[in-house]
């Protein structure tokens, strides 16, 4: 009986870490596919000059998506940062119970709903009923949206892994609370804060749908009007390009796309740098 249980035991075992190897050889095939081919075919058509030509046709260069998506994620950056932030301090350290267990409800919904709804919902309000028309605001807004429940979650995990002891000495010294979070526990959790800010940027850059409906397209460099004046953005060269029937588009959209996996590669380098940082610290 006992060698029947251990033997059925074994096969289950055995079927088990065959599948987990399987599914792990299926992701990693996958995931390996799409980086030779973003990157050998993206330096295959990648050149510098496209750093400094706008778009035109099917053809030029990629100036133009570059700093519209860099003008984007600053909007959008400039409007979440400190909203997050602050909410996920207030939720860790000053909301009651009821009032952090709805906000982290609200940020869990928000962080679920499919970024087209965003992008639908950015330009019925802001493109139609605002007046903004398609706009690097309109488009730095949607993206907020998307960001904000990253940043706020985030932040309020990094500070709940602050030691208590923090802040019962902080407050043992006679600090009040705001002083105890502004002075004592914010410095231990600043990497991990930061941590959430670049990965919720990382997210956003790679974001296509909610500018197809609020910031538009332009093949012209972005300029200081932030309303009633389109933007390009290197999604859009990578989402439309692709399919038109030419080599010189077919180049831009692979060209865009490698450097939009550039820019997501350092933001995760200097992520698992933060990580590495704090976990020295901590020891």
């Amino acid at each position: 009986m006992n060698h029947t249980r251990r033997r059925s035991r074994r096969v289950g075992s055995i079927i088990g870490w065959g599948f987990g190897w399987l599914s792990t050889a299926f992701v990693l095939f996958g995931l390996v596919e799409v980086l030779v081919t973003v990157v050998f075919r993206g330096l295959a058509s990648f050149h510098l000059n496209m750093l400094w030509t706008v778009t035109s046709g099917v053809a030029g260069g990629l100036a133009n998506a570059l700093l519209g998506t860099l003008l984007l994620v600053l909007i959008s950056t400039v409007i979440a940062a400190p909203l997050g932030i602050l909410g996920g301090i207030y939720v860790t350290e000053f909301a009651h119970s009821r009032v952090a267990a709805v906000i982290q409800f609200m940020a869990e919904v928000l962080s679920g709903v499919p970024s087209i709804v965003i992008g639908y919902f950015g330009y019925l309000l802001m493109v139609l009923r605002w007046g903004w028309q398609f706009s690097a605001l309109a488009g730095g807004i949607a993206l907020m949206i998307i960001m904000l429940p990253y940043i706020l979650r985030t932040t309020q995990s990094a500070m709940e892994q602050v030691p208590r002891t923090h802040r019962e000495a902080a407050w043992a010294l006679g600090m009040t609370r705001f002083q105890a979070v502004s002075k004592v526990i914010w410095r231990p959790a600043a990497g991990g804060i930061a941590t959430g800010l670049l990965l919720a940027i990382g997210i956003s850059m790679g974001e296509t749908a909610p500018l197809l409906y609020t910031a538009g397209w332009s093949p012209n460099n972005p300029s200081l009007q932030l309303t009633h004046h389109q933007v390009g953005y290197l999604t859009y060269v990578v989402w439309t390009y692709i399919n038109e029937p030419y080599a010189q588009a077919h180049a831009l959209a692979y060209a865009a796309a490698f450097l939009l996996l550039m820019f997501i590669l350092v933001i995760h380098l200097v992520i698992r740098g933060l990580i590495g940082r704090n976990a020295v610290v901590r020891d």
